[in-house]
């Protein structure tokens, strides 16, 4: 499989908006579970997003839920994550990492995910 590879990052004040993208070629044409995770200095690595490739199906996390939407676009073969209301603690290295669904894209633990991008920096000042 081709590493997932993620852009958009960057740094915005609190309550501005970014739209991180992850480029996922060779994912589509087999269900496979592409997700959003996030790691800030000293913390645990917490999945926020989920998508299943050429499914409607979607999960975000409690913590971004209201804020942040996920999106996939098939013919470009890229996942989104758009984060509006921007707050300090949303701060971290964001990765995409993808699977074979399996069963389930859930629990959306580090430990579930096989292929990780390099990740994408988001800064938010407050």
């Amino acid at each position: 499989q081709v590493q997932p590879v993620e852009s958009g990052g960057g740094s915005v004040q609190a309550g501005g908006s970014l739209r991180l993208s992850c480029a996922a070629p060779g994912y589509t044409g087999s269900l496979t579970c592409l997700a959003w995770f996030r790691q800030a200095p000293g913390k645990e690595r917490e999945g926020v997003a989920a998508v299943v490739t050429d499914s409607g199906w979607s999960y975000l996390s409690d913590s971004v839920k209201g804020r942040f939407t996920v999106s996939q676009d098939h013919a470009k073969n890229t996942v989104y994550l758009q984060m509006n209301s921007l707050k300090p603690e949303d701060a971290a290295m964001y990765y995409c990492a993808a699977k074979r669904i399996g069963v389930g894209c859930l629990p959306l633990t580090p430990a579930q995910y096989n292929y990780w991008g390099q990740g994408t920096q988001v800064t938010v000042s407050s």
